[in-house]
């Protein structure tokens, strides 16, 4: 059975940004990792648009960067949406029962299977396994938050410094 695994890079004041910051080179090292090795992605729409930009390779990229894409695109992605009418290589639509979808994934996959949006992780509560905050020494005093809405009580289940400014803190429901 696959463990459902939300995890992002969050602010000290608990928001997530795409655009104001993000992972160091060590960071960035332990998520080329998690992608090759996971067993899939859960996305809303609004994150997979922005994660489709790994579809493209630019000449410009660095080593690391080729190869996060490489990692990305041979991933297999659920997308939740009903406005998209279709999704990219190794993407599979999901507009309807996102939740039995979601549990019949954990039920007949094995390894972690990740949640990709705080709008999606919301309405998946009950279903997540595993909470990683990626936080990083920024405040950003407004945007998105990592928790939408209220969570069931969390118990810590282990912590570690990742490269020179984030800490990966991990949360289980209690």
């Amino acid at each position: 059975m696959a463990r459902l695994v939300f995890g992002m890079n969050v602010s000290l004041d608990g928001y997530v940004d795409y655009d104001k910051f993000g992972p160091d080179p060590a960071l960035f090292r332990h998520f080329i990792e998690q992608v090759r090795g996971s067993t899939g992605s859960v996305y809303g729409r609004r994150l997979y648009e922005i994660m489709r930009y790994w579809e493209q390779d630019d000449p410009d990229w660095t080593p690391e960067l080729h190869e996060f894409a490489a990692a990305w695109r041979s991933e297999p992605k659920w997308v939740v949406s009903r406005t998209l009418s279709s999704v990219g290589p190794n993407a599979t639509l999901v507009a309807d029962d996102v939740e039995g979808t979601v549990r019949r994934l954990k039920h007949e996959l094995e390894g972690d299977l990740y949640v990709g949006g705080p709008v999606l992780a919301q309405a998946l509560t009950g279903l997540i396994d595993e909470y990683r905050l990626y936080l990083h020494p920024v405040v950003l005093g407004g945007g998105d938050p990592f928790f939408i809405g209220p969570r069931p009580p969390l118990r810590l289940v282990s912590h570690r410094g990742i490269g020179g400014e984030a800490i990966e803190l991990t949360y289980a429901p209690d």
